[in-house]
């Protein structure tokens, strides 16, 4: 299909008192639906293997790992405006219902032909049950999405055929995050931090809004087809 211009496009730490010379700390970590897997990923990359629930001087809330939890925010995807790659005022709201993945893309990663050949793979299985993939282009990850939005565009079209809907350049970390990003991550920030780590780095939300899984850049979009079929018949 052409791409249309219309959007579709080819630790808050609280102390605990114990004893009058010791305390611990409780890590409140986000509530988010998250699986083990993904905050087992995220400890590991900061260099921690996690042992047990409990660290020395340090008491988790094993709950914040259950896959049942949800986001502590009362905001929705929904809530939020964004431009599209044509500079269009897009309301999020018009996705109610469907169930989203939102990626962040680039055209000069590594990772960009596996990323958009599968994207536009399950799109294309999918979009008729429900299934809306939202893709916005950033540039703050060795300087991999240069171009200008028409180039992005006719990029994702030219040699992918990419016909989900494509958004106009963000950035998703720093002073100048997309407020949409600032949702997105505050919903599923993971354990000891929120940063995009890198392109590609997917969030999978559900009809009424809300973020229920986070995956790493190097996670296939296949490896998420269950995960979209589970929300899509829910």
């Amino acid at each position: 299909m052409p791409f249309s211009a219309s959007l579709h496009a080819c630790l808050q730490p609280k102390m605990i008192p114990t004893s009058p010379r010791w305390t611990s700390i409780a890590l409140s970590i986000p509530s988010i639906k998250t699986s083990f897997r993904s905050s087992k990923s995220a400890i590991s990359q900061h260099g921690l293997t996690l042992q047990s629930s409990t660290f020395p001087g340090f008491l988790l809330n094993s709950r914040s790992f259950s896959v049942n939890a949800r986001a502590a925010t009362e905001k929705t995807i929904y809530d939020f405006n964004v431009k599209d790659i044509d500079g269009k005022d897009v309301s999020l709201s018009k996705f109610k219902g469907k169930v989203l993945l939102i990626v962040n893309v680039a055209s000069k990663c590594g990772l960009t032909t596996a990323n958009y050949s599968e994207l536009s793979h399950i799109y294309e299985k999918y979009k008729t049950q429900g299934l809306e993939i939202l893709a916005f282009p950033c540039n703050q990850f060795g300087g991999q999405e240069p171009g200008s939005n028409p180039e992005i565009k006719q990029f994702a079209c030219t040699r992918f055929k990419a016909e989900f809907p494509i958004f106009d350049k963000v950035d998703v970390n720093g002073p100048s995050t997309a407020p949409v990003y600032q949702f997105l991550k505050s919903s599923a920030g993971g354990f000891l931090g929120d940063l995009i780590k890198w392109n590609f780095e997917k969030f999978l939300v559900d009809k009424n809004g809300k973020v229920v899984e986070r995956y790493q850049p190097t996670t296939s979009p296949f490896q998420i087809e269950k995960d979209i079929q589970r929300l899509l018949a829910a």
